[in-house]
């Protein structure tokens, strides 16, 4: 499976809709600071919603720091990439996959980037933008990777009000 990272997040609305996605597929994030708010600050809550309880998290304090405990495979999401993020064959990875997204000034540091740029790659945007926002890529990735693996541990039908919920408003 794989891991979320987002280096140096500033904004903490998209934190937080970054948090409930982790949730929604069961994927652990890392937040590698500084970072533009703090993690307890009520408007990161209530972006993740209810969600917050169910978030598996950890918080590091440098991408040293980062890297120093956790080793695998590091995948870069950046407008500077050269090759697409569906070019990344998810199946083929043995080891621990980290899926990292920049701060949404700067993204991630150059010297990261440039040191790895067999492993960055970019979502196709027309030039009209720099990049998309940066909960929206988190999203896109994670669930061209779940499509990939055919999406594992999720259920395919909607588990609050039941799969045949739909039924009672079938015309009659």
């Amino acid at each position: 499976m794989f891991d979320i990272v987002l280096y140096e997040p500033e904004i903490p609305q998209n934190t937080g809709n970054i948090m409930r996605t982790c949730v929604a597929i069961g994927a652990k994030l890392h937040l590698i600071e500084p970072m533009g708010f703090k993690i307890d600050e009520a408007k990161l809550r209530r972006s993740a919603l209810d969600y917050y309880e169910y978030l598996n998290f950890e918080v590091y304090q440098s991408y040293e720091a980062f890297t120093h405990k956790n080793p695998g495979i590091y995948v870069y999401l950046s407008r500077y990439g050269k090759k697409k993020y569906t070019d990344i064959d998810f199946k083929s990875f043995n080891d621990k996959v980290y899926l990292f997204f920049g701060k949404e000034s700067t993204g991630i540091d150059k010297h990261i980037l440039a040191n790895n740029l067999d492993q960055t790659f970019r979502i196709p945007t027309t030039d009209k933008v720099r990049s998309i926002n940066l909960s929206n890529a988190v999203a896109i990735v994670a669930y061209e990777a779940l499509r990939q693996l055919d999406f594992p541990d999720l259920i395919d039908y909607e588990p609050h009000k039941g799969k045949d919920f739909l039924d009672q408003f079938k015309d009659k």
